[in-house]
């Protein structure tokens, strides 16, 4: 983890997508007085599951996985954390212990803010309430659409689902009309993203390649048929 020179909020490409983006000029300046901004390169954790949380994260740049280990000792991915996204946010106000681990995919730019002071903000000035409760809310409809994937969904609507969704966080559309996906995931990461075996998910990538709705360039993952895909995931109407 590197210290990086402080920024203001105000100069965050980010900042648009992130719990801060209607505070005024001085509001942004006192916050950007507060923070801590870090470099986590890739594999270096944020923090671990079990440990006692000290503020809020807040992603500028990059990707995160935040992970859980179940009682079978087996590491599930809960989400993709990506810039504008927060994290800690649910243990800090629930003064629970980290219930997941938080580990960047790749070099990840946050700004860190301790709990005394994000409790100031959020008393002071009810818009970064809203926005930390719309953050929950949105985190809580995707679990629950998770969960309602894994019970409902065999695996290859499951995989043409999370490339869908790794499309709208994550999708870049390229002059020749490709989608490509900005983000590199291992194999074992997207088997676990879709609660399968990496066997069973290289099976179904090789069978998407086939059928020309995806192809790949090492690990970066360009959809070429949307709307196909739509339909494997029984997404369609």
């Amino acid at each position: 983890m590197l210290k990086k020179p402080q920024q203001s909020c105000s100069d965050c490409p980010s900042l648009s997508k992130g719990v801060f983006c209607s505070l005024g000029q001085d509001e942004l300046k006192e916050v950007s007085g507060h923070k801590v901004t870090n470099i986590y390169k890739k594999g270096q954790t944020l923090f671990v599951q079990g440990n006692h949380p000290f503020g809020l994260y807040c992603i500028s740049s990059g990707n995160i996985k935040v992970t859980k280990i179940g009682t079978d000792g087996k590491e599930s991915i809960v989400r993709i954390a990506t810039a504008g996204d927060v994290l800690g946010h649910r243990s800090l106000f629930t003064n629970q212990y980290y219930m997941a681990t938080a580990t960047a995919l790749d070099d990840t730019k946050v700004c860190f803010l301790d709990k005394k002071f994000i409790m100031k903000v959020i008393k002071d000035e009810p818009s970064v309430s809203m926005s930390i409760i719309e953050k929950l809310s949105s985190d809580m409809g995707a679990a629950e659409n998770k969960l309602s994937s894994l019970h409902q969904k065999n695996v290859r609507e499951r995989l043409a689902e999370l490339l869908l969704l790794l499309k709208e966080s994550h999708g870049h559309i390229e002059q020749d009309g490709r989608i490509r996906l900005d983000i590199k995931l291992t194999r074992e990461e997207m088997a676990t993203m879709i609660g399968t075996a990496n066997e069973t998910l290289i099976r179904f990538v090789s069978e998407f390649k086939e059928a020309g709705l995806i192809e790949q360039d090492g690990k970066t993952i360009y959809i070429l048929k949307e709307d196909e895909l739509m339909v494997w995931a029984d997404l369609a109407y």
